[in-house]
């Protein structure tokens, strides 16, 4: 098989029901790209998983009066319906509270500590003297030290997307008992030394970073070159998440922004596992095994310093070590979608719920629209009028239509099969040529992560095919001429053929229609499923994806002429006002 792939999808908090916003910026873009890579002959391997640990999962079970494990169940398993229904193929989709994961943690946490990036240190802390709790990240709020946002979270500023010592933090408040009155005291914790990291980090983003995103680099180079990086404490004062590997600490955790980010490493130790190598992982992350492996990690632009600065980071520390982990190739992180002019946020309530519209709307017009919205370079504002234009004026009209007409044209006229073709005029053979030439212009988009121009280069060909039969009318040709008729409907279902390939990353769903429609036997796409694994920590539900049929298929490859059609059916539902407006109601 071709270039050993992975792509880190962000691990999403499980303290919600996800939203359009998140689906945008971090997991229908890996999906996209991990369809394609498959699809180009490349061995990818797409792993991420609910994140169990940190403030915001227990905030939000305090609040619910659940559980911690039974709140994660809850909401996991709701993430995990939604991929399904969504078709986003994970390889693995798993989570945090898993005996594998607790013990990929420790290790890197040991490796730290022996390798000396990691170390003891007494920090100055918020103390809650009502709630009588030293205050951890997300259960502090007040306003952010740079850009003065009134609601910025005690870690990182959702706004301006810094990342500080909640001590910086202005007008601080508890979220726990809403108290102002805080107070500073002393704790013991460990911290990652990454003092040591940033002069590796500077080399290592000077080397071959051109293909990075303007905003990822910028940022990342910014925040290396303009302040020195300090130690930051991996651990808190909580009762859940992962222990302390080393000594005794029972009222202390490795804290989530630490552990987290382990977890593309873990997920993909966890699916070696569940197959027939425990090892296969390797050919992915040992860079002893495999240096020459890419690694994507796909976010939000609020984790860019987590993902371009603290992961690398702690893989360069590991690294000090025996062993060699491959460092990230790509940081493709999106920008914003917002909802009347603020970012979406579960833990602030602006949302438009995932799993509430993919039950309401078809998964591929969610995958259409939010593709042409694509926040890649900057924030982008959603509307659900411009959910509707686009879903009518360009995904029915332009994609369906020309399935639609065509395949119903061919079906009844010819009776349920491909016609065969006669002499190609140079009309047909220019179209043709220009739909073989959109997989390398096509291809090279999806492969550098641009899939908004992706898209729109598929739907000019798309457009390019409906003005080909309109400038032909085979409707109107083959009551005079039969066999022109039928040369110009076979060029036109292998155009569509074609687009089929072209438009699959983006459209799996209409694609593998469209495929069953033109007669094929075997699927396009492979089979998501989901299991149960069983560990020492308990059963969790995972998502896994057979991919195998799609491996390879890259290519235009030729529509046989006198293949049986299966009958057609409209791919996309025309969204109309009343119907808009009730179901918005």
């Amino acid at each position: 098989m071709g270039h050993k792939i992975l792509v880190g999808v962000a691990w999403p908090y499980v303290n919600g029901e996800k939203h359009i916003g998140q689906i945008a910026g971090a997991y229908l873009p890996p999906d996209i790209f991990a369809r394609f890579q498959r699809m180009a002959g490349n061995d990818v391997l797409m792993v991420s998983g609910s994140d169990t640990h940190g403030t915001p999962i227990m905030l939000k079970a305090d609040e619910e009066g659940l559980p911690y494990t039974e709140f994660i169940d809850k909401y996991h398993g709701l993430f995990v319906d939604g991929c399904l229904a969504m078709g986003l193929t994970f390889d693995l989709y798993t989570h945090t509270d898993t005996a594998n994961h607790w013990n990929v943690t420790q290790q890197m946490f040991l490796r730290h500590w022996e390798t000396g990036f990691v170390y003891k240190d007494v920090q100055r802390q918020w103390y809650d003297p009502v709630a009588k709790k030293f205050l951890a990240d997300r259960y502090v709020e007040g306003e952010c030290p740079y850009c003065g946002s009134a609601d910025a979270r005690g870690d990182q500023c959702d706004r301006c997307g810094r990342i500080y010592d909640a001590l910086e933090l202005k007008r601080p408040r508890s979220k726990i008992s809403g108290t102002t009155a805080l107070e500073i005291r002393e704790t013991e914790h460990f911290f990652l030394d990454l003092a040591k990291m940033n002069g590796p980090l500077l080399e290592w983003i000077a080397q071959g970073k051109e293909h990075w995103r303007p905003n990822v680099l910028n940022f990342t180079r910014g925040q290396l070159e303009l302040r020195e990086l300090r130690g930051r404490a991996i651990t808190r004062d909580l009762d859940w998440g992962i222990p302390i590997p080393v000594g005794e600490y029972p009222d202390k955790r490795i804290y989530v922004w630490y552990d987290a980010v382990i977890g593309y490493l873990s997920a993909a130790v966890e699916w070696a596992h569940l197959g027939d190598d425990p090892e296969a992982w390797r050919q992915w992350w040992d860079a002893d095994v495999n240096p020459e492996a890419r690694l994507y990690n796909f976010i939000g632009k609020d984790n860019i310093p987590f993902h371009t600065i603290l992961w690398p980071g702690m893989l360069i520390g590991y690294n000090a070590g025996a062993t060699h982990l491959n460092l990230p190739y790509d940081v493709p992180a999106n920008e914003y979608l917002n909802l009347g002019g603020d970012k979406f946020s579960t833990s602030r309530g602006n949302v438009i719920g995932w799993n509430s519209v993919l039950a309401q709307f078809q998964p591929d017009a969610w995958r259409y629209v939010l593709t042409a919205l694509a926040p890649e370079t900057a924030d982008v504002e959603f509307t659900w009028q411009e959910f509707q234009d686009r879903v009518n004026n360009e995904l029915v009209a332009n994609w369906g239509n020309l399935v639609n007409r065509m395949l119903g044209f061919a079906y009844k006229r010819f009776e349920g099969a491909v016609p065969f073709p006669g002499e190609l005029t140079a009309g047909d053979q220019a179209l043709l040529d220009e739909l073989r030439a959109g997989f390398d212009s096509v291809g090279a988009l999806y492969g550098t992560v641009k899939l908004k121009a992706a898209l729109q280069e598929v739907r000019k060909l798309s457009q390019r095919v409906n003005q080909y039969l309109n400038e032909n009318a085979p409707w109107k040709l083959i009551s005079v001429d039969t066999a022109r008729a039928a040369t110009t409907v076979y060029v036109a279902l292998q155009a569509i053929d074609w687009l089929k390939v072209l438009w699959a990353p983006i459209l799996p769903h209409a694609s593998e229609a469209v495929h069953t429609m033109l007669g094929y036997q075997r699927p396009l796409f492979g089979r998501q499923y989901t299991e149960l694994v069983e560990d020492s920590r308990g059963r969790h539900r995972v998502l896994r994806y057979d991919h195998s049929p799609a491996c390879g298929l890259w290519e235009p490859g030729w529509l046989p002429p006198g293949q049986r059609l299966a009958e057609p059916r409209a791919l996309f539902v025309k969204l109309d006002d009343a119907a808009m407006a009730e179901t918005l109601e």
